[in-house]
């Protein structure tokens, strides 16, 4: 029997075509077994083109069926694409969140302990997705994404956003030279480890950034995807395991 594509949802977007996809449900094997969407794991210790489409095309049927899949070609940064035609995956651009007021279009975010985080304005009809990794977060993509979406129309005062799988305050430890990047007013994201080592709390941090913005409705899920190997992807898992590939997993968001 074949496992059914596992899709988490969030409240604060219910209306809204949308899913937080896991490992669950998909035709990867090995190291990446399960429901891989990345194309940065093809290769011979990791997966094949083949399998990384048929699991894409599993995610789109699970939540928009018949939607044209959006993704960019994602580098840790700020920068934010508005979506007004669909592109091939070889001419994605390089960024690391998407918006759209385009109904069809399905936007995707891959992550493997970054946060994936999806935003609507359920009024204006404005979607957002975003990859805020700690280095992407910093430099501010979750507000970009939401000046993006505001040229389109949207209102922050308007807007709900739902902060997907991502490594937990639990999983996430750091150094002092990482600690350093950040000023002292965010000190509340970070919690005393061994000596010269810190507890992060991405999650956390991000939805303080959404909040900050002026979101109207913040919603994280509280999943951690490095204790959780039967669920999720990770990348810290894998480098801890020293296991050569890792998976991907896939947040996505349509009208």
């Amino acid at each position: 029997m074949v496992e059914p594509v596992e899709v988490i949802r969030a409240a604060a977007l219910q209306g809204v075509p949308h899913g937080f996809c896991g490992r669950r449900g998909g035709v990867s094997t090995g190291l990446v077994a399960g429901l891989n969407v990345g194309l940065g794991s093809i290769g011979p210790e990791g997966d094949n083109p083949e399998a990384v489409a048929e699991n894409r095309a599993r995610a789109v049927a699970a939540v928009q069926p018949g939607a044209r899949l959006i993704t960019v070609y994602q580098v840790h940064s700020p920068d934010c694409v508005t979506v007004t035609e669909p592109w091939d995956d070889s001419a994605r651009p390089h960024a690391d969140a998407l918006v759209t007021d385009r109904p069809g279009l399905l936007l995707g975010i891959l992550t493997a302990d970054c946060a994936p985080v999806l935003l609507a304005d359920h009024e204006a009809g404005v979607i957002g997705a975003a990859h805020a990794g700690w280095k992407g977060a910093l430099a501010g993509v979750t507000d970009r994404t939401i000046a993006a979406m505001v040229a389109l129309g949207a209102r922050p005062s308007r807007m709900v956003a739902a902060i997907g799988p991502c490594i937990a305050h639990a999983s996430y430890e750091v150094d002092d030279g990482f600690r350093g990047r950040f000023d002292d007013s965010d000190a509340q994201f970070f919690s005393a480890g061994r000596p010269g080592h810190w507890q992060f709390d991405l999650e956390a941090y991000v939805a303080h950034r959404l909040r900050s913005a002026g979101i109207a409705v913040v919603e994280p899920l509280r999943l951690d995807t490095y204790a959780a190997p039967e669920r999720f992807f990770s990348f810290r898992r894998a480098t801890h395991r020293g296991e050569p590939a890792y998976g991907r997993q896939i947040a996505l968001i349509g009208l």
